[in-house]
């Protein structure tokens, strides 16, 4: 058994910008810092947009969901998702994820209703395979950093440091692909790597196996 999600990747203009956005954050909140605090830091490398986290996953069924995942695809265009805001969950007082992704407005137009029916279809066709529906609409968002300890004091950090407030334009993310990423559990954090890839356009398959 391995550990996989399906996840959508940056281009590199993309993830330097939020790097950028990451490190200064990083540098605001390290002026707040005490021995109460600890928050881990995604990895630039790391950071995707995840469509669904498959969890353990019989090796024997990487390509049977690669299949499934591509005849869910079919008919699906390209998605922009502009990244333009900083936010958390679940909320500014407690604060556990630190986050960039769509402002409200995008989360209530057309491109957000044709991702969430894309992420709709894949849930669908993973059923099949044991993997249940997670039961709640998807919610688009790019993880920067998570809180272990010290929710409250960070969300102070935050609120006093202003950097909530300001606006960001970061780009588009482009949903053009998906991919099976399998997840290794290491001391130093968790390390992806891409076990394939499917485009959204009906004839745009790619078998990257890199295992």
């Amino acid at each position: 058994m391995i550990r996989t999600f399906l996840a959508v990747e940056l281009g590199e203009d993309l993830r330097n910008r939020i790097t950028l956005v990451q490190r200064d954050v990083k540098q605001r909140l390290g002026r707040e810092f005490s021995t109460d605090i600890r928050i881990t830091w995604v990895q630039p490398s790391s950071i995707h947009l995840t469509m669904k986290f498959l969890g353990d996953t019989d090796e024997h069924l990487i390509e049977p969901i690669r299949e499934a995942v591509e005849r869910a695809m079919t008919g699906y265009g390209v998605v922009h998702m502009p990244i333009e805001r900083l936010g958390v969950f679940p909320r500014l007082q407690q604060p556990r994820v630190l986050w960039v992704g769509p402002s409200e407005q995008w989360e209530q137009g057309d491109e957000a209703k044709r991702l969430t029916a894309l992420h709709r279809a894949v849930e669908d066709c993973c059923r099949p395979f044991g993997f249940a529906s997670e039961g709640r609409p998807l919610n688009p968002h790019l993880t920067l950093a998570r809180i272990k300890v010290g929710e409250r004091y960070v969300g102070q950090a935050l609120a006093k440091s202003g950097v909530m407030d300001r606006p960001i334009a970061l780009g588009l993310l482009a949903v053009e692909s998906i991919m099976l990423m399998k997840s290794e559990l290491r001391p130093t954090g968790s390390i992806y790597v891409k076990l394939w890839e499917v485009r959204t356009n009906r004839h745009g398959s790619l078998s990257d196996d890199v295992t």
